[in-house]
């Protein structure tokens, strides 16, 4: 079949797309005729899927296709072109705008797309926004998405010769075509990255008189969903390139966005940038890197760009500034002086609860990280109201500031003065297991089997937790009693499980796990003492919390309900959305000497089922 083709050129790459689809159908450069999968199906090469719902069903995903194409603007200095379609009562009730713009000069694509939904629009669900590139299976063998995660990778055909293991995603390579890669696991989720660090990733490829680059750069995470440390796929085998706008991995249902009947939207998402670079003759993937990483940098400084042409892009004079000092005061830290809310994670969102920012995925977020002083600037803020929230690593719960802000265009520069949090508390602290900074990475991560390694992470404590099948070492540790923590014997580090899973019985079935704290009064005064929770992950559980009676059904009982859809446990994700439970001790149920607090994680079909901890705290009554 004969497609009708848009061509864009600069000299330096050009760029063949579909009309009036708006797929990525050819990508040239530095003399390959595609840098894209060519065997591929004319819309798996460079394309723009979405999950979504209607009338609240089930998910699947679409290819958006665009119905209409135009040129939006054609002169020496740039090409921009779109690719739109508009709901008429049939499919995905959204107006969706593909635009690709090419710049003089410009060593790459540029694509960004912009979602719409107007009065009368029927009620939906949406779950995924990604953008897709696929590589040539060919080319391009070596993966990097950060300066200590780079590697040659295993072929699409390896995974489809090897044994599927506890779910799709991960496969054991049992017949890999390059041996170096027998015995290994892969797993797409191994290669997940925070929102945070997410500005750079892609493949290299290594020919024989040069070797080329195709980077995937996001210069903002403004258009991105859940904050600053939720978790998206980007670069894994196929080869593929994953730039995902909005994504429920790592949350689960709780971060769809789910719209009701005749409800109005509008949101740009992107431009990100698809750079691509080339060495002559020298064939060192850390020379690329370098270069990939420096031409984030300067996408980076460029922000907001200047050449978009939609009215719907922001530009910077009407963008805000917003500046402030963030400080804490706890009565039971420094005698209740301020504290200053060193690399505090400080943003804006759409107003809601605090902590609401990390299941938030319809609006604009923006976020920036305090320094040691407490002192922040959030630029580029487009206009709008929104909530300011924070969160400081080391201290427990979620900041937010008790007036939302309209960022008026132009406006400039607003600030906030000093703003003070305080942090849950109820009384002095009696004992605490973990470090309150949102993740398990503190805890007790095993060693990885020897068979189901990621050469990767070999050697890499830091990323110790992207191992596949660590959950199954607690059935190994702990075959019949489950996990004692004494508090002033043991060490977190080394005795606190980094996840509180089942345990595998054999044949297929699991058991829900009790974990005991013990710990030592000295002496019990009348009073409410406090056990203060946090998770960084849960995966359809249900913890339940006794004080001394493991069987109490009424007296210090308490539960939190089925909660969690985040996968993290499975997904090596060492964490996933952020829970936290304040629960009150009667004093008459703790005793003089040793008490024992136990914490069942009651559901246990599978072995994903189960929670991390990010930090336990236990308080005696107010001083």
């Amino acid at each position: 079949m004969n497609i009708v083709q848009v061509v864009m050129d600069n000299g330096i790459v050009s760029v063949s797309l579909s009309r009036p689809d708006g797929n990525v159908l050819q990508l040239s450069y530095n003399g390959i005729s595609n840098v894209l999968e060519p065997r591929n199906h004319d819309d798996d090469r460079g394309y723009l899927p979405i999950s979504s719902s209607l009338f609240l069903f089930f998910f699947y995903f679409v290819l958006i296709r665009g119905t209409k194409f135009s040129v939006i603007m054609e002169n020496t200095d740039q090409v921009e072109v779109s690719f739109s379609t508009t709901w008429n009562s049939f499919g995905i009730p959204m107006n969706i705008d593909k635009r690709y713009i090419l710049v003089r000069g410009s060593s790459g694509l540029y694509s960004y797309a912009i979602f719409e939904r107007l009065e009368g629009f029927p009620a939906m669900e949406l779950s995924t926004v990604r953008l897709v590139f696929k590589p040539h299976r060919d080319l391009f063998h070596f993966m990097a998405i950060s300066n200590d995660r780079q590697r040659y990778m295993p072929s699409a055909r390896d995974r489809t010769t090897g044994q599927r293991l506890g779910y799709d995603e991960a496969v054991l390579l049992t017949h890999p075509t390059d041996p170096h890669f027998l015995h290994e696991v892969d797993d797409k989720y191994q290669y997940s990255v925070e929102n945070k660090d997410n500005y750079v990733h892609g493949w290299i490829s290594f020919g024989t008189n040069s070797c080329v680059g195709l980077w995937m750069i996001t210069p903002t995470n403004e258009f991105r969903n859940g904050g600053p440390i939720k978790q998206s796929l980007t670069s894994h085998v196929g080869p593929v390139s994953l730039n995902s706008f909005v994504s429920s991995h790592y949350a689960g249902e709780e971060t769809t966005m789910a719209f009701q009947e005749g409800e109005t939207y509008k949101k740009v998402f992107g431009p990100v940038f698809y750079y691509l670079n080339s060495l002559l003759n020298h064939h060192d993937p850390q020379t690329l890197w370098a270069d990939a990483v420096q031409q984030t940098s300067k996408e980076v400084k460029s922000w907001p760009y200047d050449f978009p042409q939609s009215k719907d892009f922001i530009p910077s004079n009407q963008r805000a500034r917003v500046s402030g000092q963030l400080l804490i005061q706890d009565p039971y830290i420094q005698g209740g002086r301020f504290i200053h809310a060193r690399d505090a994670y400080v943003g804006l969102a759409l107003p809601g609860e605090a902590g609401s920012w990390q299941k938030e995925s319809k609006g604009y977020q923006f976020w920036t990280q305090a320094d040691r002083n407490g002192f922040f600037t959030i630029p580029n803020v487009i206009p709008g109201d929104y909530d300011l929230y924070a969160w400081v690593p080391g201290f427990l719960g979620d900041y937010k500031y008790n007036l939302s802000i309209t960022i008026i265009p132009g406006r400039g520069v607003i600030e906030m003065g000093r703003l003070i949090y305080w942090p849950p508390r109820n009384g002095p602290t009696l004992w605490e297991i973990g470090i309150p900074d949102r993740s398990a990475a503190e805890f007790y991560i095993p060693d990885p089997y020897p068979n189901l390694m990621n050469q990767l992470y070999k050697g890499k404590p830091q990323h110790r937790f992207r191992q596949y099948g660590l959950w199954q070492r607690y059935t190994e540790l702990y075959p019949r009693n489950d996990l004692v923590y004494n508090v002033g014997v043991n060490n977190y580090t080394k005795d606190w499980f980094y996840a509180q899973v089942t345990r595998n019985l054999g044949n297929d079935k699991y058991t829900p796990t009790t974990w005991q704290i013990t710990f030592d009064l000295p002496y019990v005064v009348p009073g409410a003492y406090t056990l203060q929770i946090a998770l960084a992950a849960a995966t359809s559980s249900h913890l339940s919390v006794r004080v001394n009676y493991p069987l109490a059904r009424r007296l210090g009982r308490f539960e939190t309900g089925l909660i969690g859809h985040d996968n993290a446990i499975a997904r090596h994700g060492i964490h996933g959305l952020y829970r936290r439970y304040s629960i009150e001790v009667p004093w008459n149920l703790l005793v003089r000497g040793r008490n024992s607090i136990y914490l069942r994680q009651s559901k246990g079909q599978t072995p994903f089922q189960g929670i991390m901890y990010d930090y336990v705290r236990f308080e005696g009554p107010p001083i």
